[in-house]
């Protein structure tokens, strides 16, 4: 939530994406429909367990699909999703770069030092 405070990204999407993105991951390292399945998944969890706009619904879903793609462009709340995806790469042991951040807020090395040792604290 620290990124979406600094990006002015929609909270509840942050959120959300930050729970259910890799939770149809069938694997830890090679899964490349997994971000798909999340997606479908979170359709089926609206309205039930999580009430959100039909715009929020559409970026959370377009973040989910997406986010390991590699892309950089779009809207705010779904880029903030990608780094703070892409900040705890830490977990895999692999050191998040600058260049591969969509936010300034993300790119802030601060942030970035911070990110990783916190995805690595329980390694």
């Amino acid at each position: 939530m620290l990124l979406a405070s600094r990006t002015g990204a929609n909270p509840t999407v942050v959120e959300l994406f930050a729970y259910l993105h890799d939770s149809r991951r069938l694997d830890e390292w090679e899964d490349a429909g997994h971000g798909g399945r999340a997606a479908e998944f979170l359709l089926t969890l609206r309205g039930r367990y999580f009430s959100v706009t039909e715009s929020e619904l559409e970026l959370l879903v377009h973040a989910c699909e997406l986010h390991s793609e590699g892309l950089m462009e779009g809207d705010v709340t779904v880029r903030t999703c990608w780094d703070a995806d892409r900040l705890e790469l830490g977990r895999v042991g692999i050191r998040p770069l600058a260049r591969y951040l969509c936010t300034e807020a993300a790119r802030d090395p601060e942030v970035l030092d911070w990110a990783y040792r916190r995805s690595r604290a329980d390694r």
